[in-house]
Protein backbone atom coordinates (compact mmCIF):
# COMPACT_ATOMS: atom_id res chain seq x y z
CA UNK A 1 0.00 0.00 0.00
CA UNK A 2 1.32 3.67 -0.86
CA UNK A 3 2.29 6.09 1.41
CA UNK A 4 -1.10 8.25 -0.04
CA UNK A 5 -3.38 5.37 0.28
CA UNK A 6 -2.37 5.01 4.00
CA UNK A 7 -3.01 8.84 4.36
CA UNK A 8 -6.57 8.77 2.66
CA UNK A 9 -7.37 5.40 4.59
CA UNK A 10 -6.41 6.85 8.30
CA UNK A 11 -8.47 10.14 7.15
CA UNK A 12 -11.53 7.72 5.81
CA UNK A 13 -11.31 6.44 9.15
CA UNK A 14 -11.32 9.29 11.30
CA UNK A 15 -14.56 10.35 9.74
CA UNK A 16 -15.75 7.57 11.08
CA UNK A 17 -14.10 8.05 14.83
CA UNK A 18 -15.68 11.90 14.33
CA UNK A 19 -19.24 10.55 13.84
CA UNK A 20 -18.48 8.20 17.12
CA UNK A 21 -17.06 11.20 19.26
CA UNK A 22 -20.01 13.25 18.05
CA UNK A 23 -22.61 10.56 19.32
CA UNK A 24 -20.88 10.69 22.63
CA UNK A 25 -20.50 14.15 23.25
CA UNK A 26 -24.26 14.64 21.64
CA UNK A 27 -22.81 17.47 19.34
CA UNK A 28 -25.03 17.37 16.23
CA UNK A 29 -22.56 19.71 14.47
CA UNK A 30 -19.90 17.47 14.87
CA UNK A 31 -21.35 15.02 13.09
CA UNK A 32 -22.73 16.66 9.80
CA UNK A 33 -19.41 18.48 9.64
CA UNK A 34 -18.51 14.96 7.75
CA UNK A 35 -21.42 15.37 5.02
CA UNK A 36 -20.80 17.47 1.72
CA UNK A 37 -23.22 19.75 0.34
CA UNK A 38 -25.03 17.39 -1.90
CA UNK A 39 -25.11 14.57 0.57
CA UNK A 40 -27.32 11.67 0.11
CA UNK A 41 -28.09 9.84 3.67
CA UNK A 42 -30.32 6.62 3.90
CA UNK A 43 -30.84 6.24 7.78
CA UNK A 44 -32.61 3.36 9.99
CA UNK A 45 -35.14 6.54 10.63
CA UNK A 46 -37.66 7.65 8.27
CA UNK A 47 -38.05 9.19 5.22
CA UNK A 48 -36.67 6.77 2.76
CA UNK A 49 -33.69 9.23 2.12
CA UNK A 50 -32.31 12.92 3.05
CA UNK A 51 -30.91 14.89 0.37
CA UNK A 52 -28.80 17.90 0.58
CA UNK A 53 -29.58 20.12 3.40
CA UNK A 54 -31.96 17.40 4.90
CA UNK A 55 -28.99 14.92 5.06
CA UNK A 56 -26.87 17.32 7.52
CA UNK A 57 -29.64 19.43 9.71
CA UNK A 58 -27.78 19.36 12.92
CA UNK A 59 -31.02 20.62 14.51
CA UNK A 60 -32.81 17.31 12.72
CA UNK A 61 -30.00 15.23 14.36
CA UNK A 62 -30.37 17.69 18.02
CA UNK A 63 -34.02 16.58 18.00
CA UNK A 64 -33.20 12.60 17.79
CA UNK A 65 -30.45 13.03 20.20
CA UNK A 66 -33.15 14.25 22.73
CA UNK A 67 -35.16 11.30 22.87
CA UNK A 68 -32.24 9.35 24.33
CA UNK A 69 -31.27 9.85 27.94
CA UNK A 70 -27.54 9.60 29.59
CA UNK A 71 -24.48 8.61 26.80
CA UNK A 72 -25.18 7.84 23.22
CA UNK A 73 -22.94 4.97 21.57
CA UNK A 74 -21.76 4.07 18.41
CA UNK A 75 -19.00 2.40 17.45
CA UNK A 76 -17.91 0.90 13.82
CA UNK A 77 -15.69 -2.82 13.47
CA UNK A 78 -14.47 -4.89 10.55
CA UNK A 79 -14.39 -1.34 8.29
CA UNK A 80 -13.06 -2.05 4.63
CA UNK A 81 -12.05 1.02 2.83
CA UNK A 82 -11.18 0.69 -1.19
CA UNK A 83 -9.36 4.53 -2.54
CA UNK A 84 -9.18 5.22 -5.84
CA UNK A 85 -8.58 8.68 -6.76
CA UNK A 86 -11.22 11.09 -5.01
CA UNK A 87 -13.51 8.63 -4.85
CA UNK A 88 -13.96 6.31 -1.28
CA UNK A 89 -15.96 3.57 -0.47
CA UNK A 90 -16.33 1.99 3.08
CA UNK A 91 -18.46 -0.57 4.87
CA UNK A 92 -18.64 -2.84 7.78
CA UNK A 93 -20.79 -2.99 11.05
CA UNK A 94 -21.73 -0.30 13.30
CA UNK A 95 -23.20 -0.67 17.08
CA UNK A 96 -25.81 1.54 18.70
CA UNK A 97 -26.35 2.13 22.14
CA UNK A 98 -28.57 4.11 24.11
CA UNK A 99 -31.40 4.62 26.69
CA UNK A 100 -35.11 6.31 25.08
CA UNK A 101 -36.47 8.85 27.16
CA UNK A 102 -38.70 7.35 29.29
CA UNK A 103 -37.56 3.57 29.48
CA UNK A 104 -35.80 1.61 31.97
CA UNK A 105 -33.39 -0.04 30.21
CA UNK A 106 -30.95 0.88 26.95
CA UNK A 107 -31.09 -1.14 23.60
CA UNK A 108 -28.01 -1.95 21.70
CA UNK A 109 -28.60 -2.96 18.42
CA UNK A 110 -25.61 -3.72 15.12
CA UNK A 111 -26.42 -2.53 11.66
CA UNK A 112 -24.78 -2.71 8.11
CA UNK A 113 -22.97 0.97 7.22
CA UNK A 114 -21.96 1.76 3.64
CA UNK A 115 -20.35 5.24 2.81
CA UNK A 116 -19.23 6.85 -0.49
CA UNK A 117 -16.77 9.90 0.11
CA UNK A 118 -15.39 12.41 -2.56
CA UNK A 119 -12.37 14.13 -1.74
CA UNK A 120 -13.09 17.74 -2.51
CA UNK A 121 -10.89 20.67 -1.94
CA UNK A 122 -8.47 17.85 -0.24
CA UNK A 123 -10.61 16.72 2.56
CA UNK A 124 -12.74 13.69 2.01
CA UNK A 125 -16.37 13.76 2.81
CA UNK A 126 -18.90 11.78 2.65
CA UNK A 127 -21.80 12.23 -0.11
CA UNK A 128 -23.65 8.77 0.43
CA UNK A 129 -24.20 6.70 3.95
CA UNK A 130 -26.51 4.15 3.88
CA UNK A 131 -27.57 2.44 7.39
CA UNK A 132 -30.03 -1.34 7.31
CA UNK A 133 -30.74 -3.85 9.79
CA UNK A 134 -31.73 -6.88 8.53
CA UNK A 135 -35.14 -7.79 8.76
CA UNK A 136 -37.36 -11.38 9.82
CA UNK A 137 -38.88 -13.11 6.25
CA UNK A 138 -41.05 -15.63 8.67
CA UNK A 139 -43.85 -13.19 7.88
CA UNK A 140 -43.52 -11.00 11.05
CA UNK A 141 -41.22 -8.84 9.00
CA UNK A 142 -39.56 -7.50 12.28
CA UNK A 143 -36.19 -6.28 12.47
CA UNK A 144 -33.56 -8.51 13.51
CA UNK A 145 -32.02 -6.35 15.97
CA UNK A 146 -31.13 -9.10 18.09
CA UNK A 147 -28.00 -9.86 15.54
CA UNK A 148 -23.85 -10.03 16.54
CA UNK A 149 -21.44 -10.21 14.62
Amino acid sequence: MTQTLVQDETAIRALFTEQEEGMRLRSPERIVARYADDAVTCTLAPPLRNTGLDARDPEALAGWMAGFTGPITREHRDLEIAVSGDVAFAHGLARLAAVPVGYPEGFSMWMRVTVGLRRREGRWLVTHEHESVPFYMDGSFLAATDLQP
